[in-house]
C-alpha cells in the first residue's frame, strides 16, 4: 500500500470513527433527554442533511438547478416565443413572472432532477459501503431499519429542497424581469397572486413526492452494490428507459405503471377548481413504488453482510 493510500485510508476511518461516536452521543442524549425521536433520530437526520449539503458536488448540482429557471427567463426576455411554440408555460412567461418557475419545473422534472436524486441515492448506502463508513454507523445504537429510514428521510428532504429552489429562483428571477399579478389558470380563470403561490406550493409538493417514489427505488439499488456511481447510472437508466416507453403508444396499457408516466400531471393544481384525475393516480403511483422499494431495500439491507 502506498503512503497516499494509506493517508486516504486513515483520512475515511478517522472520518468515519467521529460519525460513529457523534452519533453514539446523539442517541446516549437523546434517550436521556427527549426521546428516541426528538434525541438521536433529529441529530442522526440533520447530520445525513449537512452531509448532503456540504459535498461539493451536491452544491454544484444545486447551482445547475437553479441556473436553469435563470437561462430560461432571459432566453425569454430577450426573444419570446413565438404564438403556438413551446409549452403553455413557456408561452405565458412574458405575462407573468410565476410561468417561469413553472416552465424551469417542466424541463428539470424530466433530467435534471431525476439525476440529482440518483446521485444522492448512490451515496446513500454504496457511497458509504464504498468508503467503509457503514459498518461504523451499525456499530453505535442505530439499527439497520432506522438507519434505512433516516436515509429515506434525507432523500426526501433533498427532493423537497431542490425542487424548491427551482421554484423560488423562478418566481423571483420572473418577477424581476416580467413583474408578478394575477395568474392565468388552465381553466381560464384568474388566481391573484398569493393563492398563485399557493397552487405553485402545491405543484413543489407533488413533484418532490413523484421524486421520493424515485428515492425509494434509488434506495434500493444503492443496497445492490457498493459503487455509488453505478447506482446513480442504475437509477437514471430506469428513468430514461421509462420516458422512453411512456412515449410508446404500443405499450399504452404498460404507461399507468410507469414511475414517470403521471410526473407531468402537475398541471391538475393548475385548474380551477384543483382536479386530481391525474395527479391522484400520479401520487397513488407514487406511494405504490415506494412501499416496494423500501421493503425491498430493507429486505436487502437486513441480510447484508457490511462486516468486510
Amino acid at each position: 500500500m502506498s503512503a497516499a493510500d494509506a493517508t486516504t485510508t486513515a483520512t475515511a476511518t478517522t472520518k468515519a470513527t467521529t460519525t460513529a461516536t457523534g452519533l453514539a452521543g446523539a442517541a446516549a442524549g437523546g434517550a436521556a433527554t427527549s426521546g428516541p425521536i426528538r434525541g438521536w433520530a433529529w441529530r442522526f437526520f440533520w447530520s445525513e442533511v449537512r452531509l448532503i449539503a456540504g459535498r461539493r458536488r451536491n452544491q454544484a448540482g444545486l447551482a445547475v438547478l437553479a441556473l436553469v429557471p435563470v437561462v430560461i427567463a432571459f432566453a425569454v426576455k430577450a426573444s419570446a416565443p413565438r404564438p403556438g411554440r413551446g409549452p403553455d408555460f413557456l408561452s405565458s412567461i412574458t405575462s407573468n413572472g410565476l410561468f417561469v418557475a413553472l416552465t424551469a419545473l417542466t424541463a428539470e422534472i424530466a433530467m435534471f432532477l431525476p439525476l440529482a436524486i440518483a446521485m444522492l441515492c448512490g451515496d446513500a448506502i454504496a457511497g458509504e459501503a464504498n468508503q467503509g463508513t457503514l459498518r461504523y454507523l451499525l456499530t453505535v445504537p442505530v439499527t439497520r431499519t432506522r438507519l434505512l429510514a433516516v436515509k429515506f428521510a434525507s432523500l426526501v428532504f433533498g427532493a423537497l429542497w431542490g425542487v424548491t429552489l427551482v421554484a423560488v429562483t423562478g418566481v423571483l428571477v420572473g418577477a424581476l424581469l416580467f413583474g408578478v399579478g394575477p395568474m392565468t389558470t388552465l381553466s381560464g380563470s384568474q388566481l391573484e397572486f398569493v393563492p398563485a403561490l399557493g397552487r405553485l406550493g402545491l405543484v413543489v409538493l407533488y413533484l418532490t413526492a413523484c421524486l421520493a417514489s424515485l428515492a425509494a427505488l434509488g434506495l434500493f439499488v444503492s443496497t445492490l452494490t457498493e459503487q455509488p456511481m453505478a447506482a446513480t447510472i442504475t437509477v437514471m437508466i430506469v428513468v430514461i428507459l421509462s420516458w422512453v416507453l411512456d412515449g410508446v403508444p404500443q405499450v399504452a396499457w404498460l404507461h399507468p405503471w410507469l414511475i414517470v408516466h403521471e410526473w407531468m400531471s402537475f398541471g391538475d393544481f393548475l385548474r380551477d377548481p384543483v382536479s386530481l384525475d391525474s395527479a391522484g393516480r400520479g401520487l397513488l403511483v407514487a406511494l405504490g413504488y415506494a412501499v416496494v422499494f423500501l421493503a425491498a431495500a430493507w429486505a436487502r439491507l437486513l441480510g447484508k453482510d457490511v462486516t468486510s
